[in-house]
């Protein structure tokens, strides 16, 4: 499977939900587009092209369980966005194996960093 083939039922199976209202279907597809948007920005890789060649996000298959698990995230929290400081050790080393983005990854360290320094005094 392929990131960009992950549809609202694909999500609302993993989370094993056996029936979705409208409102569950729109937040899921909510949380889709956020959660590819979340990769796409922490990687640095784009969601698409129009080159073919081009390396995309569904050039790697393991960005499949990371939507997932955004997705599950984001809908168990009710929240629609994707906590960077409380992100899921597996999502996290993913992304990082696949990061282009080398400021974005920077910034979370450095945001780390602070927290820690802060959370120490």
């Amino acid at each position: 499977m392929k990131v960009s083939e992950i549809t609202v039922n694909d999500i609302a199976n993993y989370m094993r939900l056996s029936e979705i209202s409208e409102e569950d279907k729109k937040n899921i597809e909510l949380f889709l587009k956020i959660a590819k948007n979340y990769v796409e920005n922490y990687t640095g890789i784009p969601e698409k092209s129009e080159n073919i060649e081009a390396e995309t996000l569904d050039s790697y298959s393991d960005f499949v369980i990371v939507v997932y698990v955004l997705c599950q995230d984001m809908y168990d929290n009710r929240v629609m966005y994707v906590d960077s400081k409380n992100i899921n050790k597996t999502v996290q080393t993913i992304l990082d194996m696949h990061t282009r983005n080398n400021l974005w990854l920077m910034q979370v360290i450095m945001i780390k960093k602070y927290l820690y320094i802060k959370l120490k005094k």
